[in-house]
């Protein structure tokens, strides 16, 4: 990403995202949202455009590197996980707030797999963040380097991976993906998106209307933890 940050997350600030604009793309795997309403259209919107969207991310057959800089939080996180190498400069940090929105974390549930559960726990209980280097040692992250070192570090990578010949590199990628669905990923990743949804439709109930906990951009920017000390 361009700028400050690699991604601060979910666009939570413009009800009409995505609205006007993405469904001139043919690729549809669900049902229009945007005629809809209620939990219809949160089900629709979220199965298509950030579920769905990342699983297909995640299947390109051409090796993709996340080269994360500055702050990588919740959406942001979804974003990196679906490259086959992260590559963080020294200034990175990252986290998973969503669960002060009473919602198990964010829609392309991959914590246990990318964290171990123990961390992913860690990580959702507190809202904290995480540093680059935590990320490293917890096996989030390939490497960590200087900022101003990022995109060499990364053209490096592309350097040694472009030898090696499509084919080769295309089946590996389709084995180690599917060694993760084997292990779980995938259903797991299903089965807790059915509780996104009723967390998203428990708070709509309980608040008027409002899918988010009582929560907005500005409110969550304030309550952000701050990095945590590793211990």
């Amino acid at each position: 990403a361009n700028g400050k940050h690699f991604s601060a997350g979910h666009d939570i600030g413009t009800p009409e995202r995505d609205f006007d604009t993405y469904y001139d793309n043919v690729a549809a795997l669900h049902w229009d949202h945007t005629d809809k309403s209620g939990a219809d259209q949160r089900l629709a919107r979220e199965t298509e455009v950030y579920l769905g969207m990342c699983r297909r991310w995640r299947e390109i057959p051409k090796p993709m590197i996340a080269a994360v800089h500055g702050a990588c939080i919740a959406g942001g996180l979804m974003l990196a996980w679906v490259c086959d190498f992260i590559v963080a400069s020294d200034d990175a940090f990252f986290s998973d707030p969503v669960a002060r929105m009473g919602i198990p974390g964010v829609e392309y549930f991959a914590h246990a797999y990318v964290l171990g559960p123990r961390r992913a726990k860690e990580i959702l209980f507190t809202g904290e963040r995480f540093t680059a280097i935590q990320a490293e040692q917890w096996g989030m992250v390939n490497h960590v380097v200087e900022r101003d070192g990022l995109a060499a570090k990364v053209d490096a990578i592309c350097e040694n991976i472009v030898a090696m010949p499509m084919q080769g590199l295309f089946l590996s990628k389709r084995a180690v993906n599917i060694c993760e669905d084997q292990m779980g990923m995938r259903t797991a990743m299903d089965s807790v998106f059915g509780w996104h949804h009723f967390a998203h439709s428990a708070n709509a109930e309980s608040s008027g209307g409002d899918s988010l906990g009582g929560m907005d951009a500005k409110s969550m920017k304030a309550s952000a933890g701050s990095t945590s000390n590793g211990r």
